[in-house]
């Protein structure tokens, strides 16, 4: 399948490269957005990627823009312990990419069969078939209800471990075959879809990663830089507009009928020049369905200090780390 860089002219519009910038694309997947910005202006741009089969891409592009380009194979939630100093802007597109989802060897996708594997980050730390096979069903239930938002998730979790019991679950086809059982066929939307995205988000421990990377940006950008995220589903979108509006100073949000409640606690360390969300055109959405979820959000770095963390932005679900230990 073709990879097309979700909402491009968009993030171009927000990142408003200047030559002799800098911009860290923490997901650089395919290098779309890395080309682009490139090309936008005489810049510079620092690709993070943790996913290995990235780098025959970040070669072909070092290649094509010497000097002005180089990759990083890292989670972009490290991207403050890089030496990263002072940069202009950062772009995150989160979530699991085009190109990952076509590999059936990487087990993303319930529609091509391959190892219940899902990991971004290839050859470590627990994978789906792991937290299938080991879980609990109260604690497969809270996944599948955090992170997939599926309403039968204890009956889920149920018919998963009814079927563990009888028999190993190997491939995405196992899965996906026990889901359609569990869940039948209602509508478009396939039965396994919700299941599968929580056990990506679960094992890549996504939401984390999000948060983080989002507090390592405001670390590195200089005032006036420029951070610019697009999400994919509701959870990300949260984190991401819970933090640009406590950055911003903003305790509760606020509508055209009463203003914002402001904070009266650190100086706000991000502006908003918008507070909503901007959603790709009609005729991207035509013509690559998978951007039709698509949230895009700007904000800009003040000269104040970083804020102190806040992991209360992050849902309470088991960690990764718990999971690890009983491997």
């Amino acid at each position: 399948m073709k990879h097309y860089p979700v909402m491009l002219p968009e993030v171009l519009t927000a990142l408003k490269m200047q030559d002799g910038e800098t911009c860290v694309d923490g997901t650089f997947g395919n290098g779309g957005y890395s080309e682009a910005i490139l090309n936008s202006a005489k810049c510079s741009v620092i690709g993070l990627d943790r996913d290995p089969n990235v780098m025959p891409r970040a070669e072909e592009l070092s290649a094509t823009h010497p000097n002005k380009f180089k990759l990083i194979q890292t989670p972009f939630s490290k991207m403050d312990e890089l030496g990263l100093d002072s940069v202009d802007a950062v772009v995150l597109d989160i979530g699991v990419s085009s190109m990952q989802l076509d590999e059936a060897e990487r087990g993303f996708s319930f529609m091509r069969e391959g190892p219940l594997d899902m990991r971004m980050q290839q050859g470590g730390g627990p994978t789906a078939r792991d937290a299938v096979l080991n879980l609990s069903v109260s604690e497969l239930t809270r996944i599948f209800q955090v992170y997939g938002e599926e309403k039968r998730a204890r009956h889920v979790a149920n018919c998963i471990a009814s079927a563990r019991a009888e028999g190993d679950i190997v491939t995405t086809a196992d899965l996906a075959t026990i889901l359609e059982s569990a869940l039948g066929r209602r509508g478009k939307t396939h039965p396994a879809t919700r299941v599968f995205q929580a056990l990506r988000i679960f094992v890549n421990d996504e939401l984390g990663e999000l948060y983080n990377g989002l507090c390592a940006a405001e670390k590195i950008l200089k005032p006036g830089g420029r951070l610019v995220v697009v999400t994919f589903h509701s959870l990300e979108d949260r984190i991401v507009k819970s933090f640009f509006r406590r950055r911003a100073g903003e305790v509760e949000g606020g509508s055209r009928y009463a203003p914002a409640v402001v904070n009266d606690g650190p100086a706000a360390s991000f502006d908003l020049p918008k507070r909503s969300v901007t959603k790709p055109s009609k005729t991207e959405v035509e013509e690559n369905a998978r951007s039709r979820s698509a949230k895009l959000r700007l904000a800009v770095r003040t000269d104040a200090d970083v804020f102190p963390r806040d992991d209360r932005l992050l849902p309470s679900v088991m960690s990764l780390a718990e999971l690890e230990a009983r491997l």
